[in-house]
C-alpha cells in the first residue's frame, strides 16, 4: 500500500474562557489536521495540537517538516506496514509531534484499508471511560467545577490540576473531594511545580488526603531520586512531560515507575504503543493523557485508548477537554453519557471531519 497523497489544514477554535496552564494562559487552541490517502482509497487522519510551549512547532514549521522531510521519506514505503514507517522517519531528529501523526494517520490508514474502524481493528471495544481535568483556578471555583461535571457527565474520576502552593493544593483537593465525594477516584497533576526536595512531602499530603494518583509532582529525571521518591510513597507517580519516546519509559520502568503517561496527541499511537507494551511486561500501567485535543482529535485518539487492556489502564482517558471548545471541526455528535464515550462504527475516517468547518474555521 503505497501513499497517493496528503494534504494539511490549520484551523483555530475558541475556549468558552481563558485556560491557565503552566506556562500559558489561551483563549483558544490551534489545530492541524493531517490527512493521508493510499493507493487503494484507504484514509487515515491525525490532529495535532500546535502549541509552542508543549509542542514547539507553528503552523508554518509543521507545514514545512512535513512537506521537506517526513512526506517524501514515504513515498517509497508500504504504508500499511507499521514498522516500515517507523524506520523511514527514524534517520529525522526531534519533530516528535510531525513524526507522531504520520504514524498515526498510517495507522488510521491500516485500519480504514481493512474496512474497520481503528478501535475495532486494534481489538478494543467502543466504550471509552473518561475523566475531566479540573484546571486551576481559585479551591471554591475548582470544587464547584468538578461538581458539575461529575454530575453532569456521570464521571467516576477526576485529572486535578495542582502547583498553586501546597496550601492551596490541599484546600482545593478538600473541597473537590466535599463536593463530589469520596468514590470519586482523583488524580492531581502539580505540572512539575515543586522541587523534587518538596516532592515526598507533597506526594505524602496526596496520600493524606486520599489522592489515588501524583502526576509530575515535580521535574522528574530516571535517576535515585525518582527511586526512591516512588519508593517511599503508597500511591504511583504517574511520569508525564519526562516520558515521551520508547527510550525514556524503558528508563523510568528500571527505576522502579509504576506509572507511565502516553498522549497519542503528543508522540503518536506507535510510541504510545511500544511505551504500553513495555510498561505492560514491568507491570506498571499507563495513562492515556489530554493533549488539549478538539472533539476531532479526541474520536482518534481515543481509538487507541479503547485497545488498552484494563489491566494495563491507570485511570479512565483524559480526552474531554473538547467540551471546552464553543466550536468544533467534526460532522459526528460526540458525547460523554455516564462517564463514557461511545465510538462511532464507522470505518473511513473522512466520516468524521465537517470539510465546511475546516474551511470556515481555517487560521
Amino acid at each position: 500500500m503505497r501513499l497517493a497523497r496528503w494534504s494539511l489544514f490549520h484551523y483555530r477554535l475558541p475556549y468558552q474562557q481563558e485556560i491557565v496552564w503552566a506556562n500559558a494562559i489561551e483563549s483558544e487552541g490551534c489545530y492541524s489536521l493531517l490527512r493521508l490517502e493510499s493507493d487503494d482509497g484507504a484514509v487515515g487522519l491525525a490532529e495535532g495540537t500546535v502549541k509552542a510551549t508543549w509542542s514547539g512547532v507553528s503552523f508554518r514549521s509543521l507545514t514545512a517538516v512535513l512537506d521537506d522531510l517526513l512526506m517524501p521519506a514515504l513515498a517509497a514505503v508500504d504504508v500499511g506496514d507499521a514498522a516500515a514507517v517507523s524506520t523511514a522517519l527514524a534517520p529525522f531528529p526531534e519533530n516528535r509531534l510531525a513524526k507522531g501523526m504520520v504514524e498515526t494517520a498510517c495507522a488510521m490508514l491500516r485500519a480504514s484499508s481493512a474496512g474497520q474502524p481503528l478501535w475495532k481493528y486494534l481489538g478494543g471495544t467502543a466504550g471509552v471511560d473518561v475523566t475531566w481535568t479540573v484546571t486551576r483556578q481559585s479551591p471554591g471555583a475548582m470544587a464547584r467545577e468538578a461538581a458539575d461535571r461529575v454530575q453532569s457527565l456521570g464521571l467516576r474520576a477526576l485529572k486535578v490540576k495542582g502547583g498553586q502552593g501546597m496550601d492551596t493544593d490541599r484546600d482545593a483537593i478538600r473541597r473537590i473531594r466535599a463536593a463530589v465525594g469520596d468514590a470519586i477516584v482523583l488524580n492531581v497533576d502539580a505540572n512539575s511545580a515543586y522541587r523534587p526536595s518538596e516532592a515526598a512531602a507533597y506526594v505524602r499530603m496526596l496520600e493524606d488526603e486520599s489522592v489515588a494518583i501524583a502526576e509530575d509532582p515535580c521535574p522528574l529525571e530516571a535517576d535515585s531520586h525518582f527511586q526512591a521518591l516512588q519508593h517511599s510513597v503508597g500511591i504511583p507517580i504517574l511520569v508525564d512531560r519526562a516520558c515521551t519516546t520508547a527510550t525514556d519509559a524503558r528508563l523510568f520502568l528500571e527505576r522502579g515507575a509504576r506509572a507511565l503517561s502516553t498522549k497519542p496527541g503528543r508522540i503518536g499511537m506507535a510510541e504510545a504503543g511500544v511505551i504500553g507494551a513495555l510498561a505492560q511486561a514491568r507491570g506498571a500501567r499507563v495513562a492515556v493523557g489530554i493533549y488539549a485535543e478538539s472533539a476531532l482529535g479526541t474520536l482518534i485518539n481515543l481509538q487507541q485508548a479503547a485497545a488498552v487492556p484494563d489491566g494495563l489502564r491507570l485511570m479512565p482517558a483524559e480526552q474531554t477537554f473538547f467540551l471546552t471548545l464553543t466550536r468544533q471541526v467534526t460532522a459526528l455528535p460526540l458525547t460523554v453519557t455516564r462517564g463514557r464515550i461511545v465510538l462511532p462504527d464507522v470505518a473511513s475516517p473522512d466520516d468524521y471531519v465537517d470539510w465546511d468547518r475546516i474551511q470556515a474555521y481555517a487560521a
